[in-house]
């Protein structure tokens, strides 16, 4: 074995710099040979002087070199501790973490901000929920994770560092197989950048609209010489109210406001929930009926215009629910606030008299008429839908009413018209007959439904250019859009009586036939819940006209009784309703064998009224593999507001949902967490 070699080699530049006196040597060699040629004792000169450079270079090279050694292992330790000390003192705070997320050290910063020392070891997550397993970078790749702590906003920048390499040439690490990596975490605070642009997010514009609702209706329920002072004092109210959040207002109308906040500004608004619609409802000067508003609220447009355009939209929208109510519309979403007082119904039946005249008209330039309503028709939706086809016949039009499912509540109603000779073969037809006949010069009346993914037959809304909208709901999100002709009245009790009021205008040709009373009356009643519900002058008044054209009390209520297991089903609904927080009555309907569930629902949830201190009553029915929610209020909860929490919607004292992909009990679970999240924001009571 040869002589081990304890020497520290030097390599590259540095040695390159150590070498070059000896270089140089070999240089004056060659020079002095060539001197040999021209004088020879100037070369022995030279000679002699080379002898002695070489002898003073060898001598310093050897004796030189381990102290150089020396020096280069100090400079090299103290530069190591300077790295250390600068990486601990970095201001940026910087940790490493282990393959799982576990810290394995951590700077000054990194402690400064996180409040845990040196000797911390436990996983990144128990200090930042956000960084869980998932969020660590994969190999060779970087990940940013953006995360709040302790109110201050943070960019979490990780990276991988492979430790293979270093595993593999290392003598005391077995390196087999070994994949492992450190994560170098580094944060930035961004605190500074997000404030800035949350003050420059709330200083955007927002666009508003306020209308007052029925003003024409409160001015004539005061004296004359008092309606200047109601003006003037909701003119205050409303002028007060958008100066205290810094906003301008500006009365476009005698009943119309245009107003222009901050964004900040409407935050305050909605933590206060809108209270103007409460504080207009104080003014009282002997006014018999209350003022109430609605609000429409455009934001997050592209430019002002679109905001404009979403604040018409969002008013709108408002005025079609009842009024009484803000409406804040988004490009993503539409909000609603409000809506808890019932709309008052109106006195006057011009409107009803225009839309009469107006809808006589557009039938009368059609060939063709398609008369359709809600998936699992009830019976205001057929009778409506049957008085709309009497309009066609006066008219002298082909009309056909898409039906699909016949439920057993309209077996008896539907026969009458289907045994009868005097009625066509292709009054009802289903949804792919009515998608194969012509509708190149056809109308669509929609009646009792607003929403198009819930009607017999959405295709047919593509495929017909002419369509009018006659519905009682207070209009969501989801709107038939482009109507020719929109008949919307929260007030009414159901569409029947609409329907009603617009025969009566249609002409005095039109001569409503038995049946057809019967089955308009049946809508009536039953929407009403034998006239309990929503009923007005009006109501009677149509119930009234239709007593007048043969519609008889005790043939109606033979055609909607209901058989032994539906009874059955409706009285062991209510017979398990839980009372949830003393006041809400929470039930389900079984209905095993019944062919309309969803129908005994609702009548169970209409039963649970009738129990002492019950504000509401929700019942739930699974069919078809949903869950149907039926609520029921009388007064004092707003149901509408809660099923649309839960993406259905109806009217303040009526309403449902649709729940998919979920369980009985899961849908139980979430319509009381909704109740408790409404009752803690005040929503309801």
């Amino acid at each position: 074995m040869g002589e081990k070699n304890n020497h520290v080699g030097i390599k590259g530049r540095l040695a390159g710099y150590f070498n070059a006196p000896i270089r140089l040597g070999f240089l004056l060699i060659l020079v002095d040979l060539i001197i040999y040629f021209i004088d020879w004792p100037s070369g022995l000169v030279l000679t002699c002087f080379l002898v002695v450079y070489f002898a003073i270079v060898v001598t310093m090279y050897l004796n030189n070199r381990t102290i150089l050694t020396g020096e280069l292992v100090s400079f090299a330790t103290e530069y190591g501790q300077i790295q250390r000390r600068l990486l601990r003192d970095l201001t940026i705070p910087y940790a490493i973490l282990d393959d799982t997320g576990r810290v394995i050290w951590s700077n000054l910063a990194f402690e400064r901000v996180t409040h845990k020392d040196k000797s911390y070891r436990k996983g990144i997550q128990t200090i930042f929920p956000t960084l869980t397993r998932d969020t660590l970078p994969l190999q060779q790749t970087d990940n940013d994770v953006s995360l709040e702590f302790e109110g201050s906003y943070y960019l979490a920048h990780m990276t991988q560092i492979p430790l293979d390499e270093m595993a593999e040439n290392s003598d005391i690490i077995d390196a087999a197989g070994f994949s492992g990596c450190l994560i170098a975490l580094y944060l930035f605070d961004q605190t500074a950048e997000k404030l800035a642009l949350q003050e420059v997010d709330d200083q955007s514009l927002v666009i508003g609209f306020i209308y007052m609702d029925d003003y024409d209706e409160a001015l004539e329920s005061i004296e004359d010489v008092r309606r200047s002072l109601l003006i003037a004092l909701i003119d205050r109210k409303v002028n007060k109210y958008i100066a205290s959040v810094d906003g301008i207002c500006e009365k476009i109308e005698n009943d119309k406001y245009f107003v222009v906040l901050r964004k900040k500004s409407l935050q305050q608004i909605r933590d206060n929930h809108f209270d103007l619609l409460t504080d207009v409802k104080t003014v009282n000067i002997g006014n018999e009926m209350a003022i109430t508003v609605s609000i429409g609220i455009g934001m997050q447009g592209l430019s002002y215009a679109q905001n404009y355009e979403f604040a018409r939209s969002a008013v709108d929208l408002a005025l079609g629910r009842g009024g009484d109510q803000a409406v804040i519309k988004t490009p993503d979403n539409t909000a609603y606030y409000g809506g808890k007082t019932q709309q008052v119904e109106k006195s006057t039946r011009v409107k009803a008299r225009v839309k009469a005249q107006a809808l006589k008209e557009i039938i009368a330039s059609k060939d063709r008429v398609f008369i359709m309503g809600h998936r699992i028709p009830d019976p205001d939706s057929f009778g409506a839908a049957i008085g709309i086809y009497r309009i066609c016949k006066t008219l002298n039009k082909e009309s056909h009413i898409v039906l699909n499912e016949i439920n057993n509540t309209l077996k008896p109603v539907v026969s009458m018209f289907q045994n009868s000779k005097d009625y066509e073969k292709d009054l009802f037809v289903t949804s792919a007959q009515a998608l194969d006949l012509p509708a190149e010069n056809a109308a669509l009346v929609v009646v009792d439904v607003n929403k198009p993914s819930i009607t017999e037959c959405p295709e047919l809304l593509k495929k017909v250019s002419s369509i009018i909208v006659l519905d009682h709901h207070r209009a969501g999100t989801e709107v038939i859009e482009n109507a020719t002709l929109s008949y919307v009245e929260a007030y009414a009790s159901s569409t029947c009586e609409m329907v009603s009021e617009l025969l009566q205008y249609i002409g005095e040709t039109v001569h409503v036939r038995q049946e057809e009373a019967d089955s308009m009356y049946g809508g009536i009643v039953v929407d009403t819940n034998n006239f309990n519900s929503k009923t007005g002058v009006r109501t009677f008044e149509a119930a009234a006209f239709l007593r007048r054209n043969g519609a008889d009390v005790t043939r109606v209520r033979k055609l909607f009784r209901e058989d032994v297991d539906e009874y059955k089903a409706k009285a062991d609904a209510v017979s398990q309703a839980e009372i949830y927080r003393g006041a809400y009555a929470i039930s389900i309907c079984t209905a095993e064998g019944c062919q309309s569930p969803t129908v005994i629902g609702a009548q169970a949830a209409n039963e649970l009224l009738n129990i002492k201190g019950v504000k509401a009553s929700f019942v739930l029915t699974e069919y078809q593999n949903q869950i149907f929610v039926s609520a029921r209020s009388i007064d004092e909860v707003n149901v509408q507001v809660i099923m649309e929490r839960l993406g259905g919607g109806g009217h303040m004292n009526i309403a449902g949902c649709q729940m998919e992909d979920v369980t009985v009990a899961e849908a139980i679970g979430t319509l009381k967490r909704t109740i408790d999240e409404m009752i803690a924001d005040g929503e309801i009571s």
